[in-house]
């Protein structure tokens, strides 16, 4: 028997544990000692650090994985969504009215009703009107983002009180909803949300710490140790060194600080002193969010060719650029001096090249970096970009639910694209076989934030929600082993944390998950009926479920 202070603190044994790296390297046992993995392999040698006070876990034959790590993600806004008017659980148009209306009942004294979660796929067009959010909120204003965060749903009062009329026009970055008259029908697009967010109550910081903690444990109870919140003002920068500061932070989390596109490179100063000062104890201000462009659902997604209509004709929309090309360029050549990472949001094809062309110019200018940039969401890429991913060391950061077929997919993107170009959406296969680095995040809470489920749609191009689906596009299908080597190692490459998590190796943090199944394991089940029983951050369990016993 060891001594006291050379036994394991915690031993899982007796299942698969799945080291990612060496890929297809397994073992059945792992040992823990205060923060850090100290022994893996077979059952004999790992129990030559069990000791007296060690905790022994029997997995019957359970599977043990790194740590899950989200790679975009936005915890503070999701777990605020769960504070107020949260239909992201209502599908159908009736069964989301019916939510508002009740939450609005149950909340007489509020002076307006926020929530958000609606799903463009249970609209005409995806687009609803103010005369239905009129009926169930009639008496104060009700402002609604949908899932993604690209539209929010007003009713008339919402549209009266920020003075929107059919005069109004279009900002630069955004689009107003209109009836053939120009009198708006209750949507806005993009930049147009501001019109009305600005006269909303304001969110309280312990509105927003509350959210924080909701959302971490969540996180932790999917088996998710580390992520990179994908959009950071200086405000929640600066709630999450207080939760850290206070102990009760114990995700490992990369900030992805706000880049403000009506300014220029002057802000990179601005940026690398947040850095600076943002950064302490698990948290980490490295990265730089640049939206380049919006959704396809909407036509504001940047598009190297025109939309179609719905008749498969050319129009003359091609998406927005937040972003001016040379702009982006100047500004991406400055982070990456600045030795910050540029984390771009990117649709359309035509918002992947830019965001590879800003890249292209960062290494003519500056050389190879360790910035890592990466372009997360790689909806639609034209063929003749996958090899530029890895041939400029960009990191893909894939949302893996959200390729399969569903309403949105199916009904208001498939048809405005036409089936040439829809054959280039989310080419996860192509661009892993090109050389490229896959991470993997969610963007929670535009869909869920359970790797489980994510990780079957890109094992599976099939909705778990409809298994008996066509696949979508199942050549860029993934193995279930690179699925979750993307939301382990990957995610821990994008996040910067590879060098001590990411894979189960002796002297790396103890960051893990653990499965209430063997997902490689032939009469395993769908792998999003799997679940997470167990959570450690650092050794330290951070999410136990009593079905672990």
């Amino acid at each position: 028997m060891p001594t006291a202070d050379r036994a394991a603190d915690l031993v899982l044994t007796g299942g698969r544990v799945h080291l990612v790296d060496p890929p297809g390297s397994d073992v059945a046992d792992v040992a823990i000692r205060g923060e850090r993995i100290v022994a893996v392999g077979d059952t004999a040698s790992v129990a030559a650090h069990v000791g007296s006070r060690t905790r022994v876990v029997d997995l019957r034959g359970r599977l043990v994985v790194p740590g899950f790590q989200d790679a975009h993600v936005h915890p503070i806004s999701a777990g605020v969504d769960r504070l107020q008017c949260d239909v992201h659980e209502a599908r159908g148009r009736e069964a989301v009215l019916a939510t508002i209306a009740s939450y609005a009942e149950r909340h007489p004294d509020e002076a307006w009703i926020v929530g958000s979660g609606w799903y463009m796929a249970d609209f005409a067009n995806g687009v609803p009107r103010r005369e239905d959010l009129d009926a169930v909120v009639p008496d104060r204003p009700a402002f609604l983002p949908n899932r993604d965060g690209h539209s929010a749903w007003v009713n008339t009062t919402a549209l009266d009180v920020a003075g929107i009329d059919r005069e109004t026009p279009d900002p630069a970055d955004g689009r107003i909803e209109r009836d053939p008259d120009g009198t708006p029908t209750g949507a806005l697009h993009e930049g147009a949300t501001a019109l009305v967010e600005r006269h909303l109550p304001a969110v309280t910081d312990e509105m927003l710490l509350d959210g924080l903690r909701l959302a971490q444990a969540h996180l932790h109870s999917l088996g998710i140790t580390a992520w990179q919140d994908a959009i950071v003002p200086m405000r929640e920068q600066q709630l999450y060194r207080r939760a850290a500061e206070a102990g009760w932070l114990t995700a490992r989390v990369e900030l992805a600080m706000w880049w403000d596109r009506a300014r220029g490179t002057e802000q990179v100063a601005e940026l690398r002193e947040r850095s600076r000062t943002g950064s302490i104890g698990r948290v980490r201000s490295n990265s730089v969010k640049l939206m380049l462009d919006g959704v396809l659902e909407t036509f504001t997604g940047a598009m190297l060719d025109p939309y179609l209509d719905a008749a498969g004709r050319p129009t003359d929309r091609r998406g927005i650029s937040f972003i001016d090309p040379e702009v982006l360029r100047e500004a991406v050549v400055a982070l990456d001096a600045a030795g910050l990472q540029p984390h771009f949001h990117a649709i359309g094809d035509r918002a992947v090249r830019e965001g590879l062309d800003a890249v292209a110019a960062a290494r003519a200018a500056n050389g190879t970096s360790d910035t890592r940039p990466h372009i997360a969401h790689i909806q639609v890429i034209h063929p003749s970009d996958v090899a530029r991913f890895a041939e400029l060391g960009v990191v893909a950061n894939a949302q893996p639910l959200w390729a399969c077929h569903e309403g949105q997919m199916d009904e208001l993107t498939i048809p405005f694209l036409g089936a040439d170009r829809a054959a280039w959406q989310y080419p996860f296969r192509s661009l892993l076989d090109a050389g490229a680095r896959l991470a993997m995040g969610s963007d929670w809470a535009v869909s869920t934030p359970n790797p489980l489920l994510e990780i079957e749609v890109a094992v599976t191009r099939v909705t778990p929600e409809s298994r008996g689906n066509e696949p979508f596009l199942p050549a860029e299908r993934l193995t279930l082993q690179e699925a979750i080597r993307g939301f382990t190692l990957g995610s821990a490459y994008a996040n910067h944390l590879d060098d001590d998590t990411g894979s189960i190796v002796v002297g790396k943090l103890a960051d893990l998950a653990v499965i209430d199944r063997d997902l490689f394991a032939a009469d395993a089940g769908p792998i999003g009926d799997a679940r997470v029983v167990l959570t450690t951050v650092g050794g330290a369990v951070v999410f136990e479920d009593p079905a672990l016993a």
